[in-house]
């Protein structure tokens, strides 16, 4: 018989569904897809921290965020685009909490999207700080559901490398880069 274990990261094992490492991760088990990403940020951890820590500022740079509601010290409400122009939401408390370190937080019962996920900031010495986002969720219509996001450019692996590519830009350089024509620059072009 051969042996099924995997030493790989949690987030890269290729045995096991995402909630059977969601332990290995400080994760609360709230879903089967786990998803994790990295970026080097060249800002100090406790600024970005500090940053994401205020949930209201997320939508800043996590494109299909609508909105997040801070309700408490430790709960939020979360507003997020899906397929089709539909909206999903969700109540989230914060599980754990470790000052300039990392954030984790589990969606409450009744969510439209049950998930999980965990914020990490390492140093990065002189290159800034490593920022690690991990996230468990079970897509809505499972399989076919997450084809469809994923077609839509809304799966949440798509979303989580788009998002923290945003974060970087906004935290290096005061905005996010886009190739869109703002209002002012249509108005340029027509006048």
């Amino acid at each position: 018989m051969t042996d099924m274990r995997d030493d790989a990261p949690p987030a890269t094992a290729k045995h096991g569904s995402g909630a059977d490492h969601a332990g290995d991760l400080a994760l609360e088990p709230n879903g089967d897809s786990l998803v994790s990403r990295s970026v080097t940020i060249n800002r100090p951890r406790a600024e970005l921290y500090r940053f994401w820590r205020d949930f209201s500022q997320l939508p800043t740079f996590m494109d299909n965020i609508v909105r997040v509601d801070v309700t408490g010290d430790r709960t939020s409400h979360w507003v997020v685009a899906a397929p089709g122009g539909s909206t999903v939401e969700w109540d989230a408390e914060i599980t754990q909490d470790i000052e300039d370190e990392a954030i984790a937080w589990a969606s409450t019962d009744g969510a439209g999207v049950a998930n999980s996920g965990r914020i990490e900031f390492r140093d990065a010495g002189a290159r800034g700080t490593v920022v690690t986002a991990t996230i468990l969720y079970d897509p809505p219509g499972g399989i076919v559901g997450k084809a469809v996001a994923k077609l839509f450019q809304r799966e949440p692996a798509v979303q989580a490398r788009r998002d923290l590519r945003r974060f970087k830009q906004l935290m290096e350089t005061g905005e996010v880069a886009t190739n869109a024509v703002n209002r002012q620059q249509h108005e340029e072009e027509i006048a």
